[in-house]
């Protein structure tokens, strides 16, 4: 049986492979494509669809 030897005074290598063995998996499930978007931020592609959008010319200059 081995003795016990708190975490702190293990070696960084061993501590790295006894934190691989603890840290668990997210599964099928991927944590960044859920992350929802942030409405402060400027969005390229919206500021875009505005531009070559048809209806922001003018109403009086349709006809």
């Amino acid at each position: 049986m081995d003795k016990y030897v708190p975490f702190e005074k293990l070696s960084k290598k061993q501590q790295r492979e006894l934190n691989k063995k603890r840290r668990g998996t997210w599964g099928d499930l991927n944590p960044v494509t859920r992350k929802p978007k942030n409405p402060k931020a400027y969005d390229r592609k919206k500021a875009r669809r505005s531009h070559t959008d048809d209806f922001s010319v003018p109403f009086g200059l349709w006809l």
